[in-house]
């Protein structure tokens, strides 16, 4: 008589959703793991550690400079991903699947390390964000929790869709072809606004169109009527598009900041304070929903343009952004706006915190996309699980190695081998740029703007507003981070 098969305790890892079930900027040239080299008794043994333990044993699914050289300089040895003897593994998401997977498990060794979480597919697939975000405003509502405080129902709804204070975090999205009916109910009663659909298991922009008629949405009408979620592959996500995008130079950029985590249980994440804009290479127009180049972000599709300057690869350090804004807006600006970034990247990790599965010999650096409109609101646009490590620029890549290196020294313990049973709790000195991502408190979710001074603009700070927003617009680089010609007001001393 035949048993039963237990239930498997990776039970979200959500195979079946169809497509890829990742959202990767670095897509790896590299052979993918699909099936033992001697079979299910290699798979059980393979992760037996070398016979002559010498270092730290390192493999990687990519050849870039700002990971390879981070390993060289710390004296680790490469080996390869197959013979499982590595001690530290930076993994594509495939292989990181293919290693938890249900169909072929096996147990990691105490001294083994991997840089992705088993089912971090519920934080970067679309589909899976937006209904965990759901759940978790929900659940603080039933809770009573002051973070889910609402706005009187008289409110007007905004691009977010909700009446929430500190938990509109996103945009209106609908799930197609699911939620197809609900998006046109929403559609009719503002037939002039703007959406954006973008596939739920791609990435580098691939697969992302504007649309303001329902007639271009024909196909997700036929697919809501004959509509079955065990094999339909071509979920997409329809949000509203956010049409006052906060501008320097005439023109739309996002920002790519990136998250360390630790553990989901208890949750220990890090912010990278450096960063960087990324910037469209034509001036903004809202009513040419056609032309990526003034709408989509990604550098995939932007250096396709002939307006790509390979210099500064359109991108901004995020230091000179926070300069900028404290000299046009008013001074304390850049520090209500990182307030307002820091909440909303905590809230989408508890959002995702309960389903997660949470594996001691894991950590994961996400990369965030975040637009901010015109009132310095920032919208959380999607979540990478493999952010690129390729550089486009040298600040660029000076950039990535920084990341990288305070990335080894969080997740390794100093001066020992990787050990699953370490708290990970590191010392503030090895932190360096990283900034713990606290709970958020329900008092003061956020900070308020400040209110800007009264009184006429002198010439000078004209000036210099004027310089950094033509860096952008004009085929000079922008100013390098440490090397911005703009500079904080100084105080006025009364006397």
């Amino acid at each position: 008589m035949s048993t039963r098969r237990q239930a498997s305790p990776l039970r979200n890892l959500r195979q079946k959703c169809g497509g890829s079930c990742t959202s990767d900027d670095d897509l790896p040239e590299v052979k993918i793991i699909t099936q033992p080299l001697n079979g299910l008794h290699y798979i059980r043994n393979r992760l037996r550690p070398p016979k002559s333990q010498k270092g730290i044993y390192y493999s990687t699914d990519w050849d870039k400079s700002a990971l390879v050289s981070n390993f060289q300089k710390r004296g680790w040895l490469q080996v390869p991903s197959f013979n499982g003897e590595w001690n530290f593994y930076w993994a594509c998401t495939q292989n990181c699947r293919y290693i938890f997977g249900i169909d072929h498990p096996y147990r990691m060794r105490s001294d083994q390390v991997i840089n992705h979480f088993p089912n971090s597919v519920e934080l970067s697939r679309k589909d899976l964000l937006i209904k965990n975000i759901k759940r978790y405003r929900k659940d603080l509502e039933r809770r009573g929790d002051p973070l889910a405080q609402s706005h009187p129902p008289d409110t007007k709804l905004g691009i977010g869709g909700t009446r929430y204070k500190h938990l509109d975090i996103i945009p209106m999205t609908f799930v197609l072809p699911s939620d197809y009916q609900m998006f046109v109910e929403v559609f009719h009663r503002n037939p002039a606004s703007t959406w954006i659909v973008k596939p739920c298991s791609k990435s580098q922009g691939v697969g992302i169109y504007l649309v303001n008629k329902l007639s271009k949405l024909k196909k997700f009408a036929y697919d809501a009527r004959t509509f079955y979620p065990q094999i339909n592959r071509d979920t997409c996500v329809i949000s509203k598009y956010i049409d006052n995008p906060l501008l320097i130079g005439g023109k739309k950029f996002d920002l790519r900041l990136f998250v360390l985590v630790t553990t989901f249980n208890p949750l220990k994440a890090y912010l990278y304070k450096e960063g960087f804009c990324r910037f469209c290479t034509e001036k903004y127009d809202e009513t040419e929903i056609d032309n990526v180049f003034m709408h989509l972000t990604n550098v995939s599709i932007q250096k396709t343009n002939e307006e790509y300057n390979a210099i500064h690869g359109g991108k901004w350090p995020l230091q000179n952004l926070w300069l900028y804004l404290d000299s046009l807006r008013g001074e304390g600006v850049s520090e209500m706006l990182w307030s307002r970034i820091t909440a909303t990247i905590r809230h989408s990790l508890d959002a995702v915190a309960p389903v997660m599965a949470n594996d001691r010999h894991c950590f994961e650096v996400y990369g965030y996309d975040i637009i901010i409109d015109n009132n310095l609101k920032p919208w959380l646009i999607e979540i990478n699980t493999s952010p690129s490590m390729h550089s486009t620029t040298t600040n660029d890549r000076m950039l990535k190695s920084r990341l990288i290196d305070n990335v080894l020294d969080v997740v390794v313990p100093p001066n020992s081998m990787p050990d699953e049973h370490w708290d990970k709790t590191p010392s503030p000195e090895l932190l360096k740029n990283f900034t713990v991502l606290m709970p958020i408190s329900p008092s003061k979710p956020q900070t308020e703007a400040p209110v800007r001074r009264k009184g006429r603009v002198s010439k000078k700070k004209k000036s210099k507003c004027a310089a950094a927003s033509s860096a952008v617009s004009s085929s000079t680089p922008p100013p390098a981070e440490g090397e911005s010609k703009i500079r904080k007001p100084n105080k006025v001393v009364k006397r």
